[in-house]
């Protein structure tokens, strides 16, 4: 089987990989992450995903498999980025309360092939008090989330129903990534 990398820093990525069994390195790609003028976010973050994928794919030999991906929370067409601090954090959280937003997560792999593919969720939220936005932040999850929150913490409980992909809103959506990787000749039941 081919060396396994992914590029990024995200300990949920890595923990969705071993999730499914798979060992992997940890090359993490340095690149700018910031949206070109009207550009779509499906496009955005499709373009950021195929990004890290090359510049990590160029520091290892031909037959590595490196896979990348990029997620964000969108409101209507607003890409939401990480909170800042807490009134961003506030801001983010607010648009988001008793709102259907959606969740797109692009993953872009090379190695023999470049793929990708995009997932896109909707999540539902539940109205949130402005106390509560407060007293999550103080718990630290919403730091570095894109959207200011993680779906998989104490945030779940702001969200009343997700239509689409629960691994991709964490940020590697499992069932579109296994099959990127079988074109590769990584398949999770090999025994």
């Amino acid at each position: 089987m081919p060396a396994l990398i992914l590029a990024s820093a995200s300990p949920r990525r890595s923990e969705l990989l071993k999730q499914l069994g798979l060992a992997h390195t940890i090359h993490v790609a340095d690149i700018d992450e910031t949206p070109l003028c009207n550009e779509s976010p499906a496009d955005y973050v499709l373009r950021v995903a195929d990004e890290k994928s090359h510049t990590i794919h160029q520091h290892y030999p031909e037959d590595s498999v490196v896979i990348a991906a990029d997620t964000s929370v969108v409101l209507g067409d607003k890409i939401m980025g990480k909170p800042e601090s807490l009134e961003h954090a506030m801001e983010m959280l607010s648009l988001l309360s008793a709102n259907t937003h959606q969740v797109f997560s692009a993953v872009s792999i090379r190695g023999r092939y470049t793929q990708h593919c995009l997932s896109v969720s909707d999540v539902t939220f539940r109205a949130i008090t402005a106390q509560e936005i407060i007293q999550y932040w103080h718990t630290g999850e919403p730091d570095d989330k894109a959207g200011a929150y993680a779906i998989q913490g104490l945030a779940s409980t702001f969200i009343k129903n997700i239509n689409g992909s629960f691994s991709g809103i964490m940020g590697l959506p499992l069932f579109e990534t296994a099959q990127l990787l079988s074109n590769e000749g990584i398949n999770i039941f090999n025994e």
